[in-house]
């Protein structure tokens, strides 16, 4: 009888062990996952306030999460519209609990990482007063990152640079359409680079409006695109998507509902995570209150796919 109880015990404790095992080899299952942030449902909530925010500096823009969900990097600034002050920090997870922040480079945002997710590409610069050029910084053999370096740099303006799997890229711009400083005739744009040769195509219609475009998040595969669309003159807008159809064109953008679209505000910098499961984004109506929100995507998105058939 105790040696059938010992038997019990222990295939119990090994179906544990097991089921830990295989929690810990998808890191974006456990606890840990998300800063170790409690979980956020539909209702959009401010993401790892107290990690993120300091007295003097708060974070905004775009985010990015490595596709194992281990490195987490996000901007910091203490206002709009200069990247003097900006500075790309990161937290990383080893040795069993989250470490940082650390700066990683001074005066860039926007982190984009690579399909292979050996590139981050980023905005900003010291010098880069309009925002207008994509830089790059590559992992070293060893551990780290290199120093950021030009990687684009086109007479017009580049503007929330962002890859996808097929090697078309996207950005916002205003193609060769008047002056790189001039963000009202702003579109967004597919980039394609080949042979040394670089060709821009405005999406046009529905996705662009005679007035700016340019805060996006496309997914990997193309099959949608994040938009803050109606913008007003001083940039507030909503967030809406739109789907990509077989045939290359795209539907009208709809909103992503009242819950994120809560009232007037500035919002940008949209991602989602690599899991696909939560949308994170930028909300503020001013400096004073700007921070990274996230949401509950997958259910959303598909309720949204459903709708747009």
């Amino acid at each position: 009888m105790q040696k059938l109880w010992l038997l019990i015990v222990l295939g119990v404790m090994g179906i544990g062990f097991g089921s830990r095992v295989s929690a810990q080899a998808d890191f974006w299952n456990t606890r840990d996952a998300y800063l170790g942030q409690r979980l956020v449902g539909d209702t959009p909530r401010v993401f790892a306030l107290d990690l993120l925010t300091t007295k003097d500096t708060f974070s905004l823009d775009r985010v990015a999460f490595s596709d194992d969900g281990r490195e987490f990097y996000y901007p910091s600034n203490n206002t709009w519209f200069s990247s003097v002050n900006a500075k790309l920090r990161y937290f990383r997870y080893e040795a069993g609990r989250w470490q940082g922040p650390f700066v990683l480079a001074p005066h860039y945002y926007a982190p984009t990482f690579s399909m292979d997710g050996r590139t981050l590409f980023l905005e900003g610069g010291p010098r880069d007063t309009v925002n207008s050029n994509v830089y790059r910084i590559d992992r070293k053999a060893g551990g780290g990152w290199t120093e950021p370096e030009l990687y684009l740099r086109e007479p017009w303006g580049l503007y929330m640079f962002m890859p996808t799997a097929s090697g078309v890229c996207y950005v916002g711009s205003n193609g060769h359409q008047g002056n790189r400083r001039d963000f009202s005739t702003y579109d967004i744009c597919t980039l394609r680079m080949s042979s040394g040769d670089t060709v821009i195509e405005s999406l046009g219609p529905p996705i662009n409006t005679p007035g700016f475009d340019g805060d996006f998040y496309v997914a990997r595969d193309e099959s949608y695109i994040i938009v803050s669309g109606k913008e007003t003159k001083t940039f507030e807008c909503e967030l809406d998507i739109s789907f990509h159809r077989p045939d290359g064109s795209w539907t009208a953008p709809v909103s992503l509902g009242p819950l994120i679209n809560d009232g007037v505000a500035h919002r940008w910098g949209e991602y989602v995570s690599p899991d696909g499961r939560y949308l994170f984004y930028s909300r503020g109506t001013s400096p004073r209150d700007c921070h990274v929100y996230w949401v509950r995507w997958d259910r959303l998105l598909e309720r949204l796919r459903g709708e747009s058939r």
